[in-house]
């Protein structure tokens, strides 16, 4: 069982460098010209020292020589070899100092196309995930591992890679000039070297596995650093007077992780320096033999120059090398979660239609159902609506209903665990996604309030007409916007919220009017979906919005979410929605009639009206 055990160590140990080689791939595709470089100035760089050492013990040797000729009249052709390989050495030095210098310029410059390239391939791996992916938390914190330190490591295990290479180029050079002398020398460079190793390894997997359970508090860390700075919280931040309740979480956060972060540290650290000594103690035992060596003539003060310098740069070649290694192990297990990540499998729509069987029909549920992952209760329990072209459903009901998540359906963000969803008598399953959302202009009640003009922020209803700024003008028309637009500063140019220079805030119906208008840039849409639109806006604007709304939709279907039953009395059919079943189904007379829970709460709005 124990060696078992060790076999199974050594092969998950051995796993984690199956990324090495994509991530050269991935340098490789991020600039060729830049990764030949660095390859080429790498070779030169391992090759160098070597011939540093050795024209070293030539200028010491040819220097013994030239002394021990008495002819003193010949002093400049005694000194001339010593002189040549004097000016050789300059310049080898000049050439290894600009191959590094490149090597620093390379790394740098491919530092920032490769942050630059691995977000992108995380961005838009983001674009392909469903709805359900980002509310889990277990898969968001995958995401926010990657997107932290992903994109660094790539570069740092190549770098690695590569250094690695010039290391194995200079050890084999040095092994050459230092077995002249002893294969013993050899092994004491490589075993001394062995322990560090070993324990760099062992921490960088501990310090790995911190990192990847961590990833809870790192969010928390990032969301309460957002609530302490940004300003759509500073009000509530400061009136409640919540800015040292936030600090001391904060604080109490990053001193539970900063203990771990101290304790492995140490041990690193402490580690690393009683490992290095032995490192130490081989290097002076081996300095020892080769002065003893020199002292009995066996070998000439030029030979115990190069040996000692082949032996301290062998032997931190050697420690580099196998810390290297370690690295790359760490920055293989910081890449297991960028490749985790994007290699997550995502349901891919396998609907192709772009037209539906019975055009006139217009939306049925069919006894949907839906429970939201992770939940024991469900959402919605056998929903049967049917909205014909033209007409208006107003669904009413307390929070948590139910009624943003039958929208959530209709737009196929999720999908019913059992009944269908039918668009012109087709299943909205069969739809082309890209088709079928292009037919829906939506708001929802916590829509997004980008920080872009005025114009942006409408455009954004039809990416395909963001610039268009005739297509502005109409949408907020319909949306009841312009008129406030046209007292903005810039118009349609005016930046919108704080968070760049110049911009301008807007009142919660101004907002509100801009997401409507938002909503009419889809010019194709024949499905509106509007999921409370009016809620901070005054009665009065409300009511002419919708007076307004009324006379704009009449060809299109429309779905509205309100608590205002003022707004609800305009549809065609109202449904009531109870712990996700529609109990009631009728208009509004009809359902004031019958004396339901439609009626009571009717009765109950109307009644704070008196």
């Amino acid at each position: 069982m124990g060696i078992r055990k060790k076999r199974n160590a050594l092969r998950q140990s051995m796993a984690v460098f199956r990324y090495s080689g994509r991530a050269i791939s991935l340098v490789w595709t991020t600039s060729r010209s830049l990764t030949i470089l660095f390859a080429a100035l790498t070779l030169v760089a391992g090759l160098l020292p070597a011939a540093l050492a050795y024209i070293g013990k030539l200028i010491v040797d040819t220097v013994v020589a030239a002394s021990q000729i008495n002819t003193h009249n010949n002093n400049f052709v005694n000194s001339y070899r010593p002189l040549l390989y004097v000016g050789l050495e300059a310049i080898v030095v000049a050439v290894l100092a600009g191959s590094q210098r490149g090597l620093t310029v390379c790394q740098s410059l491919l530092r920032m196309l490769l942050g630059q390239r691995v977000n992108v391939l995380i961005l838009e791996k983001a674009l392909t995930l469903d709805l359900t992916q980002f509310e889990d938390s277990e898969f968001y914190d995958k995401l926010t591992n990657a997107r932290r330190e992903a994109s660094i490591r790539p570069l740092s295990l190549v770098t690695r890679t590569f250094g690695l290479v010039q290391s194995a180029l200079s050890l084999v050079t040095y092994g050459i000039l230092l077995v002249k002398f002893s294969v013993w020398a050899v092994m004491v460079l490589i075993l001394a070297a062995m322990p560090a190793f070993f324990a760099e390894t062992k921490f960088a997997g501990q310090a790995f596995r911190l990192f990847s359970w961590r990833a809870p508090e790192a969010r928390q860390q990032n969301y309460l650093e957002t609530l302490l700075a940004r300003e759509d919280y500073a009000k509530e931040v400061k009136l409640y007077q919540l800015g040292d309740m936030l600090l001391e979480r904060y604080h109490d956060l990053f001193n539970r992780l900063y203990s771990e972060d101290r304790d492995l540290t140490l041990q690193r650290g402490l580690w690393g320096y009683l490992l290095s000594l032995l490192s130490t103690l081989a290097f002076y035992l081996a300095y020892a033999w080769i002065v003893v060596e020199t002292v009995g003539g066996k070998i000439s003060l030029g030979d115990m120059t190069m040996y000692l310098t082949v032996f301290r740069q062998g032997q931190s070649t050697f420690s580099g090398a196998l810390t290297s290694i370690g690295g790359m192990y760490e920055d293989n297990l910081y890449l297991s979660t960028l490749y985790d990540l994007l290699e997550e499998e995502v349901p891919q729509p396998r609907g192709k239609a772009i037209k539906g069987l019975h055009p006139k029909d217009g939306i049925r549920f069919e006894n949907v159902s839906f429970t939201y992952p992770g939940s024991l209760q469900p959402a919605l329990k056998n929903i049967s609506l049917h909205l014909k072209p033209g007409e208006k459903l107003a669904i009413v009901g307390e929070n948590g209903s139910g009624k943003t998540t039958l929208i959530k359906l209709l737009t196929r963000l999720y999908n019913p665990d059992s009944g269908r969803i039918l668009l012109d008598g087709l299943d909205l399953q069969e739809w082309d996604i890209n088709v079928l959302r292009q037919r829906i202009g939506v708001i929802f009640q916590n829509f997004v309030r980008y920080q872009f003009t005025v114009g942006e922020n409408i455009g954004v209803g039809d990416v395909e007409l963001i610039n268009d700024t005739s297509q502005w003008e109409v949408a907020a028309e319909k949306g009841m916007a312009r008129p406030f637009i046209e007292h903005l500063p810039s118009g349609f140019q005016t930046q919108l919220g704080k968070w760049f220079k110049g911009g301008q805030e807007l009142s919660g119906g101004q907002w509100q009017k801009i997401a409507l208008a938002r909503a009419f840039m889809r010019t194709k849409a024949d499905i509106l979906i509007l999921d409370e639109p009016t809620s901070a806006m005054d009665p009065q604007a409300e009511f002419e919005i919708f007076n307004h709304f009324h006379t704009l939709t009449k060809n299109q279907m429309v779905f509205l979410i309100s608590h205002r039953f003022s707004t609800v009395r305009m549809a065609n059919k109202i449904a009531v929605i109870e712990a996700g079943e529609v109990v009631e189904q009728g208009t509004h007379e009809e359902l004031l009639h019958a004396g339901g829970r439609y009626a009571t709460l009717f009765s109950l709005q109307a009644a704070g009206y008196q």
